[in-house]
């Protein structure tokens, strides 16, 4: 090895655009910007989506559909679940505070009980709110399923 064959580290050398260098760069002049226009001059910025004047993509897909403003949104947590969770942690009383301690659901979501899954041991259930059949199940096993 010798002065001669010496390189720069892989991909420490990058080459990038040296704009407005004089016209021997190939790119002096106008710097790539064209002639005129608000695109030539400084500080100019195009709005998100713009497509250089083609009908942008949001405005060329269809809009559908409705988002209420007023829906509620539960956490569903089974039947099942509750029997596993009554089965491995020896409960008989599972509230918001006990799902959230076991992960089934986060400290600020409502909880809605469903009914599928069977369920075997008699349980103290409270929660935002319960199916019919989720109802039946709790009380069919002697249970009491309270909202809050």
């Amino acid at each position: 090895m010798d002065l001669s064959n010496l390189k720069p580290a892989k991909g420490s050398v990058k080459n990038k655009k040296r704009i407005g260098r004089g016209q021997g760069s190939g790119h002096g002049g106008t710097s790539t910007r064209g002639h005129k226009g608000a695109g030539q001059r400084s500080g100019t910025s195009k709005k998100l989506g713009f497509e250089g004047g083609q009908m942008p993509l949001a405005r060329r897909l269809p809009k559908f559909g409705f988002t209420n403003i007023n829906r509620k949104e539960y956490q569903a947590i089974n039947l099942g679940s509750l029997q596993d969770l009554a089965d491995n942690h020896g409960l008989s009383v599972i509230n918001a505070e006990v799902l959230v301690e076991h992960g089934f659901a986060g400290k600020n979501d409502k909880i809605k009980i469903l009914g599928k899954g069977e369920l075997k041991a008699k349980l103290e259930v409270k929660a935002h709110a319960f199916s019919a059949s989720a109802t039946a199940a709790i009380e069919a096993a002697g249970g009491v399923a309270e909202k809050y």
